[in-house]
């Protein structure tokens, strides 16, 4: 009987140290299984990552395209309000290089400091840096055609200002040249006349020892006309006789219903060519 109980005791004992290494390998690929499970999760959220600041890069180039399209619509509009346009879209376009730019750069370091070593995704990151430096090339010319065409703007404004100016001075000479060639035909057709009698004309002293016109006579006396538009004066006398030199063909003198007399110059030019002053003697 004890040798039948040692025998069970080993027995026991066998299958107890069996029991127990197969546990620990179980509990070891359990580990194991969770370390790599952790392991792909976190390579999974790198990568998630990174192709999510891989979008964000492609959605800040679609959009800093279609801005330059704008841009270039703007462009062929003249105005204040295309102006404020590229203005505005100008600045975004440089806010999203900007943005594109820090994306890059963080994309850049997770590669970098990740546990993701792909070769394929470093050659992504470098074309991506090759399309900024390309956009980057793009944008500056763009700036450089929008300068000129601003730099032409303002040389068209400076010779439409000139050119303003030339004609506002030309207007004003043309102005005082008009009122220089009144003023001058106004005193050219101008004549003054007078009638009186023989004591009114030398109390006036427009006739003075038998003379006319020969002395300081009062030239207020006399009534100013146009030469072109007065071309006759009435007497109100029934006696009337020039005092000062006048061409004979170049008028008459008639007598009205009233028989007294009324002057009718028939060639205002020849009239008034010898003397601007009418002096006509009444009773």
């Amino acid at each position: 009987m004890k040798y039948n109980v040692s025998i069970f005791a080993l027995i026991l004992l066998f299958v107890g140290c069996g029991q127990k290494t197969d546990n620990s390998k179980e509990l070891a690929f359990a580990q194991q299984r969770d370390s790599l499970e952790n392991i792909i999760q976190q390579k999974d959220n790198e990568i998630n990552d990174i192709m999510g600041t891989m979008n964000d890069i492609e959605a800040g180039f679609r959009a800093i395209n279609e801005a330059e399209q704008r841009v270039s619509v703007a462009r062929q509009v003249e105005g204040t309000s295309s102006t404020d346009r590229i203005r505005e879209n100008m600045q975004y376009i440089q806010q999203s290089m900007q943005q594109n730019r820090e994306l890059i750069n963080k994309l850049r370091n997770q590669l970098r400091q990740g546990s993701v070593h792909s070769d394929q995704l470093r050659r992504m990151v470098d074309n991506l840096t090759c399309q900024m430096e390309d956009k980057d090339a793009q944008i500056r010319q763009l700036q450089a055609e929008l300068q000129a065409k601003d730099m032409q703007i303002g040389e068209l404004t400076e010779k439409v200002e000139d050119l303003s100016n030339s004609v506002s001075t030309l207007r004003e000479e043309t102005t005082q040249k008009s009122q220089t060639i009144s003023t001058q035909d106004k005193q050219l057709n101008t004549a003054w006349f007078v009638y009186g009698t023989k004591s009114e004309l030398k109390e006036q002293h427009i006739i003075q020892d038998g003379k006319v016109l020969q002395s300081n006579f009062n030239r207020e006396y006399f009534t100013k006309i146009d030469i072109r538009v007065d071309k006759e004066i009435r007497l109100y006398s029934r006696s009337a006789k020039l005092l000062t030199s006048h061409p004979a063909s170049s008028y008459t003198l008639v007598q009205d219903a009233q028989k007294q007399y009324v002057l009718r110059i028939q060639n205002p030019q020849l009239f008034w060519s010898t003397s601007k002053y009418l002096v006509v003697l009444v009773k």
